[in-house]
């Protein structure tokens, strides 16, 4: 073989394992029934941004959220469930990860120590998994055992008061919690009480203890219900469920402390209809946050500077009904979003200098989507 013919079949190598390291599977969580059964996932083509029709990869009554432990290995979802094993409460179910066929086997199942468990996320040590229930109006903490499965909770903390909405703040509602980068804090986004209660994080241990000063109170009758942290550690972000409102928040890493720098509406000025904020996300570059709109049935946009404030970029239709979530993939080339009440999940393609999104002509359909996650294949 000649060196002109061996240097391109090399190259063609290298750009075909380049190709192969851009491919996900996309894992979807559903509200079970008669048409859902679990988690769901398709195979994605970051070339062309195609989804496959999505097929049944692990069976658990209503995955509400999911997220994957940064080994790769294993995937844990929030059963959003009033009852488990004779009482009532909640569940997070743990499952292996297939990578070739993309189905999940079933590790265990443990109570997650309140109801409604609506949030599930790991920490980057990949030792604990935290869990929020909603019903419940707590947080619980979980060590990780060597098989990916989860040990009885080690931490359960219920939240205390009531907001201003006496209809939906009655009483506490934790509806997120996300472990800071270094694994030292974790941030609950409480909807029922108006506040981002800050706890500091013990890996080791596995184990949620109030931080000082223990929470951020937000706007009377603003109902925070998700949180992201900026990839530069300094900022972070909550969205509103009940005021329909965005705010930028400054992040103090080495204490745990978060301070309010900006809020703005996550709706258009001549929208007047009901509206109720879900996801928030953070683009990869760091330049723009992502926000969905249940009612006004779009992704707001915004770009966001140095110092946190937030510029809006656009609103664009989510092509269906009730956008519970989505989810930008690891090089912010894609969005993915999972229409509930229009049974359809839609890929837009993320411009990276302006932010905008463009429906990339792809969809597929899904019984109630409610979570949808990006997982990486190749190296």
């Amino acid at each position: 073989m000649n060196l002109t013919r061996m240097l391109c079949l090399l190259a063609g190598a290298a750009a075909l394992a380049a190709a192969a390291d851009m491919d996900y599977l996309v894992y979807y969580g559903t509200y079970t029934g008669s048409e859902s059964k679990g988690i769901y996932v398709s195979r994605f083509d970051a070339r062309t941004g195609k989804l496959s029709q999505p097929e049944l990869a692990g069976e658990v009554p209503s995955p509400s959220f999911i997220a994957f432990n940064p080994n790769g290995k294993y995937l844990y979802a929030a059963s959003e469930v009033n009852s488990f094993d004779g009482k009532r409460t909640g569940a997070v179910a743990a499952f292996a990860i297939d990578k070739t066929t993309g189905k999940l086997a079933h590790i265990n199942t443990v109570a997650a120590g309140g109801t409604g468990t609506c949030f599930v996320a790991v920490d980057r040590s990949g030792r604990v998994v935290l869990a929020a229930n909603y019903g419940g109006g707590s947080v619980a903490s979980f060590a990780v055992r060597e098989d990916g499965g989860l040990e009885a909770a080690k931490s359960v903390i219920t939240h205390s008061g009531k907001g201003a909405n006496p209809q939906r703040q009655e009483r506490p509602h934790a509806h997120s919690i996300n472990a800071s980068a270094d694994s030292r804090f974790a941030v609950a986004a409480d909807l029922g009480i108006d506040k981002l209660m800050v706890y500091k994080l013990d890996p080791a241990a596995a184990a949620l203890t109030p931080n000082d000063p223990p929470f951020l109170a937000t706007k009377p009758g603003a109902g925070p219900r998700h949180f992201a942290f900026h990839p530069n550690g300094k900022l972070a972000f909550v969205i509103n469920e009940l005021d329909s409102t965005l705010s930028s928040l400054s992040w103090d890493a080495a204490k745990g402390v978060l301070a309010e720098i900006r809020t703005v509406t996550t709706l258009p000025k001549d929208f007047s209809g009901e509206s109720y904020p879900a996801e928030v996300a953070v683009h990869p570059s760091g330049k723009f946050v992502y926000g969905s709109n249940r009612g006004h049935d779009s992704i707001a946009v915004f770009g966001v500077d140095a110092g946190g404030a937030l510029t809006p970029v656009e609103h664009v239709s989510t092509q269906g009904k009730w956008p519970r979530n989505f989810s930008v993939d690891p090089t912010g080339t894609w969005l993915i979003v999972a229409n509930e009440r229009t049974n359809n999940v839609v890929v837009f393609r993320i411009d990276g200098k302006t932010g905008k999104l463009t429906p990339a002509g792809a969809s597929v359909e899904l019984s109630k989507p409610v979570c949808v996650r990006f997982y990486k294949l190749g190296k």
